[in-house]
This record gives structure tokens, C-alpha cells and sequence, in this order.
């Protein structure tokens, strides 16, 4: 497997400032009392429950920054849904080096990879209805880009990255505006190409395709009122259904034809995946 790369990522300054905020600006004073400093380990890091796995690469970074001759052999892939008890990597290396980066590497493999298994059960959920599954913005601040690339990894397509890749006109925005119709002429008058428009009334969807947008939100419908909003937009711009959905709820959604359904939980409720490293002596 080779270093991860992702834009607006950068693998090294990650690796360090994780590292720097576990270690202060002192030592593993645990490792280095009591482990011999010639001595070496071998370690196997596995999953003890069934995961979609992600973050591996990022996980191997953290041994490589303390001890840039560790070999690490990566036994499945990123995105590769697996069995618990599955061995995902394997290391050899300085014992104090491996035991100083263990936390930093499982704390990331087990975030990014219980992301990756919530997505991939959400995705599974609508498996055949033609709806694509999107994450949202709710991500924890810095970790934006790992965690979608963790969605991805579960099997969904990325919404909008931040702020600055698509206009999302929500009802603060209307509100100000004085009407959908009028917010989206302004976005189109500033010359942004992606216009995305929430609406929670179905009285709102023609002002809005009439003053151009590109798709329409079609937040916290219930299934017959989402049914109704894709037959009246027949097919004129994209749809996304959002707002509360859950995994007993979202295969009754992808059925009323959205195109698109995003879910904040995938990234900002996703348990840790359980995931271990043991270490033995060479």
C-alpha cells in the first residue's frame, strides 16, 4: 500500500502535530524507563469486530516518523470489509519507537475505520434503490478531509468539501434574502455554478427552480411529502433528501426517488471501531 494522498492533506505535518500533543514537549518517559533502548518488537494490529477498515496508511505514518526503518506489511486494504479477527498489519521495529506511536495510530485507524463501517451500513441500507449515499460538514474541526475520505472508504460520495466548492442556500439565508427565488438569483448573479437549495415546503420548490437552481434539499420531509417533491421536480434537477435520518429510516427515503440522501451521523456518531496492537519481543 502506498502513502496515502489526499488534497488539502498533509500526511507529515498530521503525524507530527499528533505526536507533538501526545508527547508535550518531553518524552515517553513510560518507554524509555523501561524499555531497554536496543531492543525490538514485533507487532500485529487486528480487528476484533467485523469493520470496514480505513486509515491504515495514516496509521503506518506514525511508526515511520519514529523509526524510519520499521517494516510494516499491510495484510488487507483500505475499504476492504473484513472479518473479526482479522490481522490488518503487521510491524517490526524499536520496541520504545512503536510503543510511543501506538496510541496516535489506533486512536486514527479506529475513528477513521468506525466511520468507514457506519457508512458502508448505510449504504448497504438503500442497496438498489439508484440513491447515493453523501456525507455532510458535521466533522470534527482539522479532521475534515480523513473523515470523508473515510465515507468513502464506507462506500458514500463526498458533499461539499467546505464552504467554498458549492452555494448551500439555507433558510437563514432565505430569511435575509427575503425569498428562495431571490437568494438564488444573487448566488447566480455572483456567478457561483453549483446552487444547492434547501426547502422544507413543497410551495418552495418552483421559485427556486425558476430562479435556476442546480438541486434542490428537501429537508425534513417524511417519505409521502419527499414522494410528492420528486414527481413535481420530475426529474429538472438533482434531489437530496436530509435532516434526522437514521438507519431504520433512510431505505423508506431512497425509495420516494431522491436522487441523493446526506447524513451528518456517519461522521459525527460513529462509535471507534475496536481494533488492537499486540507487541512480542524479537
Amino acid at each position: 500500500m502506498s502513502e496515502l494522498r489526499l488534497d488539502g492533506f498533509d500526511l507529515g505535518a498530521f503525524v507530527q502535530a499528533t505526536l507533538a500533543e501526545d508527547l508535550g514537549s518531553g518524552k515517553d518517559i513510560t518507554s524509555e524507563a523501561v524499555i531497554p533502548a536496543d531492543l525490538r518488537f514485533e507487532g500485529v494490529m487486528d480487528s476484533r469486530d467485523p469493520i470496514v477498515v480505513a486509515g491504515l496508511s495514516i496509521a503506518a505514518g506514525f511508526f515511520r516518523a519514529l523509526d524510519p526503518d520499521v517494516e510494516i506489511e499491510m495484510l488487507v486494504d483500505d475499504g476492504q470489509r473484513v472479518a473479526a479477527g482479522t490481522d490488518l498489519m503487521r510491524l517490526r521495529g524499536r520496541a520504545r519507537a512503536m510503543l510511543t506511536a501506538e496510541r496516535s495510530a489506533l486512536n486514527t485507524v479506529q475513528h477513521l475505520s468506525g466511520i468507514a463501517t457506519l457508512t458502508r451500513a448505510y449504504v448497504d441500507a438503500i442497496a438498489g434503490t439508484g440513491a447515493t449515499l453523501l456525507d455532510t460538514r458535521k466533522t470534527i474541526p482539522g479532521l475534515r478531509v480523513l473523515e470523508k475520505y473515510a465515507t468513502r472508504m464506507g462506500g458514500a460520495a463526498n458533499h461539499r468539501m467546505g464552504l467554498w466548492d458549492a452555494a448551500m442556500i439555507k433558510d437563514n439565508h432565505v430569511a435575509v434574502a427575503g425569498g428562495v427565488a431571490e437568494a438564488v438569483r444573487r448566488a447566480r448573479a455572483a456567478g457561483i455554478a453549483e446552487i444547492i437549495v434547501e426547502v422544507d415546503r413543497i410551495d418552495q420548490i418552483e421559485p427556486a427552480l425558476a430562479a435556476g437552481t442546480t438541486r434542490l434539499l428537501l429537508d425534513n420531509m417524511e417519505p409521502a411529502t419527499l414522494r410528492g417533491a420528486v414527481t413535481l421536480v420530475g426529474g429538472r434537477v438533482p434531489t437530496e433528501a436530509s435532516g434526522g435520518v437514521r438507519l431504520d429510516t433512510i431505505r423508506a427515503i431512497a425509495e420516494t426517488g431522491v436522487d441523493f440522501i446526506s447524513v451528518g451521523r456517519i461522521t459525527q456518531s460513529a462509535p471507534a471501531a475496536d481494533i488492537g496492537l499486540d507487541f512480542a519481543s524479537l
